[in-house]
């Protein structure tokens, strides 16, 4: 049987530390199902559709034979739910800083509570990612920075298209 791992998260927009966590599942996993959380309470940058887009893009520039081990779905409700669905036994979340450990801890144990049979695994941000995030990714652009060097290629071109249509 094939080892299923879920790489859930947002993803607005996917960052070059996403990537080096991507990576790190398929080495742990025969496949590897990242999860767009939809989360009806926030307003996302991209919306889903266009977030699943630039994971599809990211994916299919990946090597062959890595590119058919990766799917990517949208989910709302609760992750254990999302995992089970996509066959997943295990959970894989990037930690970047101690805020990282905290929350994620909790999180994991909730849903050891609700899913026992589904692990997570934390990987460990590279150092030259470690200061990356989506937020700050997303402030970047919207003060017409450039924030190509902190995501993949498809990412950028569409934050960049998403930069000009900002301003104006």
């Amino acid at each position: 049987m094939a080892k299923v791992a879920l790489f859930p998260g947002s993803f607005d927009p996917m960052t070059n530390g996403h990537v080096d966590v991507l990576r790190a599942a398929l080495e742990i996993a025969d496949r590897v199902v990242i999860a767009i959380g939809v989360h009806p309470q926030k307003s996302p940058f991209f919306t889903v559709e266009e977030r699943t887009a630039m994971l599809e893009d990211i994916v299919a520039t990946l090597d062959p034979a890595i590119r058919k081990r990766v799917s990517v779905m949208s989910f709302g409700g609760l992750l254990t739910d999302a995992a089970r669905s996509s066959g997943a036994t295990v959970i894989v979340r990037g930690i970047r800083d101690s805020s990282d450990v905290d929350s994620e801890l909790r999180m994991a144990a909730m849903n050891a509570v609700t899913a026992p049979e589904i692990h997570t695994v934390f990987v460990a941000a590279s150092p030259m990612n470690r200061h990356i995030s989506a937020t700050l990714v997303r402030q970047i652009t919207d003060m017409k920075g450039d924030p190509s060097a902190f995501v993949p290629a498809p990412v950028a071109a569409r934050l960049a298209r998403r930069g000009a249509r900002i301003g104006g």
